[in-house]
C-alpha cells in the first residue's frame, strides 16, 4: 500500500481519511440572525469581528438583555469544547475552542461546531488552522463585497482525520502543548508590563513632587514621522528591515517583525525616516494611541511618530508616559474631521511632567529588567511560534508520521 495518496487537497498520508463535520460533531449550528437590542448591563453578544485569535475578543462586544440572552441560548447555546468559527467578514475563518466550563456570552454570525470533548475540538480547531483547512475554507468562501461562509457548508466540511484516536491525541498534545507555552509567556509579558506601569503610576503620578516641571515631549527625544518609501520602485520592498504600521503594533511591547519590510535600497532612499531599536512609536492617525518599541532599526509609515530618546534612562519613562495617555491622545486626535489625526507638531508639543534626572536613573533601573525580560519572552514566542507553524501543516496532514504503538 502507498504512504500517500493525491487528493484534491493536495498529498496526504494513505491512511488518513476526510470524514463529513456533520459526522465528526455531535451537532453544527449558528448564532442567532436577529440583533438584540443593546443594554447597559446584562450579557456579551459575541459576532464574527469578535473571533481574531485563541480567545473571545470582549473590548468591543455589547451587552443584551437576560430575555435575549436566554432566547438566544435555545437555539445555539455555547459549551465547553465547542469550536467557534467566523462566518463573515474581514476575520470571516478564524476560529478558536472555548475551553471554560462557564459561558456568559450569546452568539450571533458565528459558526459552532459541538464536538463533546476536548482532544476532538482541538483536533478540528488544528485542522481548521492547517494548510489542507484553510484551502478548504478560502475556496468555499461566498460573497463579493464581503465574504461569507454558509452554515449548509460548514455541516458538509470534511475534516481529515487520522487511522486511530491515538494518533491524533498524541498530535493535538505535541501542538496544544506549543500553544499552551506560547500563551503563558503573553501572559507572564502582559503582568510584566502591568507591573511597569503600576510603578510608574507610583513613581510620577501618586508621588509627583510640586517641583518638577513641564516640558515639550520633544525636549525628550527626536520625534521622527514616519512615510512609505515610493510604491513604484519594487526594489525598496521586500527585505529584511522592518516597515511597521498600525497593524503590526497590535498586542505588543516589541515589534520584531511587520507585515511590509524594505531592502537596504528602500530604507536609504530616506535615511531620515530610519528609528534605532527601541525607539518609541506611538500611533497618532485614524487608530490613535497604540505604544510599541521597535526591536530592531526599522521604519514606519506616516500614521505613526517616533520618539528616539535624548538618554538611554529616558526610554521607559516616556515609554509608559504615552502609554498611560491614550485617552488624552485621543481627545487631541479628535479635532472633528471623519478620521483622528494628530499632527507631528501637536504631538511634539505634548506637555511631560518631568522629574529630576536622578529620580529618571533610578526609576529605569528598577524598570529596565522588567522590560529585558519581555523582550526575550518575545523572542522565546516567535521560536515557538515558527515551530508550531512548521510542524503544524506537517502533523496535520501526516507527512511527519508518529509512532503511537505504546500510546496509552
Amino acid at each position: 500500500m502507498s504512504e500517500w495518496k493525491e487528493t484534491e487537497f493536495g498529498i496526504i498520508a494513505s491512511d488518513w481519511k476526510f470524514i463529513p463535520s456533520i459526522e465528526y460533531c455531535l451537532r453544527i449550528t449558528d448564532g442567532t440572525h436577529d440583533s438584540p437590542k443593546e443594554q447597559k448591563s446584562g450579557k456579551h453578544l459575541i459576532t464574527s469581528k469578535h473571533i481574531k485569535g485563541k480567545d473571545v475578543n470582549f473590548e468591543n462586544a455589547y451587552l443584551i438583555s437576560e430575555e435575549d440572552y436566554t432566547k438566544i441560548n435555545e437555539r445555539s447555546r455555547v459549551d465547553q469544547w465547542d469550536v467557534i468559527i467566523s462566518m463573515i467578514g474581514e476575520y470571516c475563518g478564524f476560529s478558536f475552542v472555548e475551553r471554560n466550563e462557564e459561558i456568559n456570552y450569546a452568539i450571533k454570525n458565528v459558526g459552532l461546531f459541538k464536538t463533546g470533548n476536548k482532544n476532538k475540538a482541538y483536533w478540528l480547531y488544528y485542522f481548521l488552522n492547517s494548510r489542507i483547512g484553510r484551502f478548504i475554507l478560502e475556496t468555499n468562501k461566498s460573497g463579493t463585497s464581503q465574504p461569507y461562509l454558509t452554515l449548509g457548508f460548514l455541516r458538509e466540511l470534511p475534516v481529515l482525520y487520522p487511522s486511530s484516536d491515538q494518533e491524533a491525541r498524541v498530535i493535538v498534545e505535541i501542538l496544544s502543548s506549543l500553544d499552551d507555552k506560547i500563551d503563558l509567556l503573553y501572559r507572564q509579558n502582559k503582568t510584566l508590563e502591568q507591573l511597569a506601569e503600576t510603578l510608574f503610576r507610583r513613581w510620577f503620578v501618586e508621588e509627583a513632587n510640586e517641583s518638577w516641571e513641564e516640558v515639550k515631549l520633544s525636549a525628550l527625544g527626536k520625534i521622527i514621522c514616519g512615510k512609505t518609501p515610493s510604491k513604484k520602485v519594487i526594489e525598496y520592498f521586500g527585505g529584511e528591515i522592518p516597515f511597521i504600521k498600525i497593524p503590526d503594533m497590535h498586542g505588543k511591547t516589541f515589534v520584531f517583525d511587520s507585515e511590509d519590510s524594505l531592502t537596504e535600497y528602500g530604507i536609504n532612499s530616506q535615511l531620515n525616516k530610519t528609528i534605532p531599536p527601541k525607539s518609541i512609536c506611538v500611533s497618532c492617525i485614524a487608530t490613535v494611541g497604540l505604544v510599541v518599541m521597535n526591536a530592531k532599526i526599522s521604519q514606519t509609515n506616516q500614521q505613526i511618530n517616533s520618539i528616539i530618546p535624548n538618554k538611554e534612562h529616558y526610554r521607559y519613562f516616556i515609554y509608559l508616559n504615552m502609554l498611560t495617555m491614550k485617552d488624552e491622545l485621543l481627545a487631541m486626535a479628535s479635532g472633528g474631521t471623519a478620521t483622528d489625526n494628530l499632527n507631528t507638531g501637536e504631538f511634539s508639543n505634548i506637555d511631560i511632567l518631568f522629574p529630576k534626572e536622578e529620580t529618571l536613573l533610578n526609576f529605569h533601573q528598577e524598570v529596565e529588567p522588567l522590560f529585558d525580560k519581555i523582550f526575550e519572552n518575545q523572542i522565546q514566542i516567535r521560536t515557538l511560534t515558527q515551530l508550531r507553524d512548521t510542524l503544524l501543516p506537517k502533523l496535520m496532514s501526516g507527512e511527519i508520521r508518529l509512532n503511537c504503538d505504546s500510546c496509552d
